[in-house]
C-alpha cells in the first residue's frame, strides 16, 4: 500500500496519529490531524529533528524506527512544551515501511489520554471511530457527567442544608434571630480569650393590650414595627433577637460601657411610644429594659448574666415601666 492508494484523507480518518516519512532521509511527509494540534508544522522536517526515540533508547534513524517493523516504541516530541506531550511525556508508536520508499510511524497516547484531551480540547471526533480512546472518552464523558452532577446536588444539598439552619435560627414572624441563634452568639463571645460585651432584655409595656381590643394582626403588626426599629437603633454588628411572645433580648458586642447602653435603650423607647397606625386605629405600647455588663463580672457566668439583666427589667417595670434599669453584681 502506498500514500497514493491511501490518500492523505483516507489516512487521517482512519490513523489520525499518523506520521508518514521517507525511509531515506527521515523526512516527515505527512502530519496526522491529530498530531497537527499537538506538534503543529512537522511536514518537512526529519525525525531528528521532530522525535526523541525512548525505548530503544538509541538515535532516531529511519532504520531505528524500522529496525522491528510493528514493534512498540516509546517517543516523545522535541520541543514541545504542553504538559500532555511535553518533555518526559512518552507516547506510544509503531512504524511499518510502505511501498515507495516511505513508512508510517503511528502515535497513541498511551496512559496519558485524559490529560492530553483535556490540554488539546480534543474529543471523539478526533479518533478513529474503532479506536479503544474513544470509548475511553466516553467514560471520561460519563464520569464527568456524574461529578458534575453531584457536585450540583452537593451544593443543593448545602445550599437546603444553609436554609434549614437559617430557618431553625429565625423568628418567623419577625425575622429576627430567634433564642436559638442567641445562645450561639453568646456561647461564642464566651469562648473568646477576654469575653467584654453587654446584654439588654427589652419588654414591650402595655402591648397584651393591643392583642386584647385590636386583635392578634394588630400584635403582629406591632412586632414587626419593633423589630424594625431596634434592628435600626443597634450598631452594625450587634444582635437583636425575639426570644418569645413581646420579649427581646439584643447582645453588644465589644461594649463595656453601660452608660451607651441605657442611651441607646432610652431612644428605642421613646421611639416604641410613638402610636403605630392599624387601619383606622393606632396601637400604642412602650418598653422597659434591663441591662448589664460582662465587665461587671470577675467570674462571668452566662445564666448569671441574663439573669440579672431580666431582673434589672422587672426593676424598671415596678418603677414605673418606660425606663431602663443597670444591673450591676455586688460581686463586681
Amino acid at each position: 500500500m502506498t500514500l497514493a492508494v491511501l490518500t492523505p484523507a483516507a489516512l487521517d480518518a482512519a490513523m489520525p496519529m499518523a506520521l508518514v516519512f521517507d525511509q531515506a532521509e527521515g523526512r516527515i511527509l505527512h502530519s496526522g490531524r491529530v498530531i497537527d494540534k499537538i506538534a503543529p508544522n512537522l511536514v518537512g522536517q526529519t525525525l531528528e529533528d521532530a522525535v526523541d526515540l525512548l525505548h530503544p533508547a538509541v538515535p532516531i534513524t529511519p532504520e531505528a524506527v524500522l529496525a522491528h517493523p510493528g514493534r512498540r516504541l516509546a517517543v516523545r516530541f522535541r520541543g514541545a512544551t504542553d504538559e500532555a506531550a511535553g518533555p518526559g511525556t512518552r507516547l506510544r508508536a509503531f512504524a511499518v515501511p510502505l511501498e515507495g520508499g516511505r513508512a508510517i510511524l503511528d502515535l497513541s497516547f498511551g496512559p496519558d489520554i485524559a490529560r492530553a484531551v483535556a490540554r488539546h480540547r480534543l474529543d471523539a471526533g478526533d479518533f478513529s471511530p474503532i479506536d479503544p480512546a474513544v470509548e475511553i472518552l466516553f467514560l471520561l464523558e460519563a464520569r464527568d457527567a456524574v461529578l458534575r452532577e453531584l457536585a450540583r446536588l452537593s451544593e443543593r444539598l448545602s445550599d437546603a442544608r444553609d436554609a434549614a439552619e437559617l430557618k431553625a435560627q429565625t423568628d418567623g414572624l419577625t425575622g429576627l434571630p430567634n433564642r436559638r441563634a442567641l445562645d450561639h452568639v453568646l456561647n461564642r463571645l464566651m469562648g473568646g480569650r477576654a469575653p467584654r460585651f453587654g446584654v439588654m432584655h427589652l419588654d414591650l409595656d402595655h402591648f397584651k393590650q393591643v392583642n386584647d381590643t385590636l386583635g392578634h394582626a394588630a400584635g403582629d403588626l406591632v412586632l414587626e414595627r419593633v423589630a424594625a426599629i431596634l434592628t435600626e437603633e443597634v450598631r452594625l454588628g450587634d444582635l437583636v433577637a425575639r426570644i418569645g411572645g413581646d420579649e427581646f433580648v439584643l447582645v453588644f458586642p465589644d461594649c463595656g460601657d453601660a452608660d451607651l447602653l441605657v442611651r441607646i435603650g432610652e431612644r428605642i423607647i421613646r421611639r416604641l411610644e410613638k402610636p403605630i397606625p392599624f387601619g383606622q386605629e393606632a396601637c400604642r405600647i412602650s418598653g422597659s429594659a434591663g441591662v448589664t455588663l460582662s465587665a461587671f463580672y470577675r467570674d462571668l457566668d452566662l445564666e448569671r448574666m441574663l439573669a440579672d439583666a431580666d431582673r434589672a427589667l422587672y426593676d424598671s417595670k415596678e418603677a414605673g415601666r418606660a425606663q431602663v434599669s443597670v444591673a450591676r453584681p455586688e460581686t463586681a
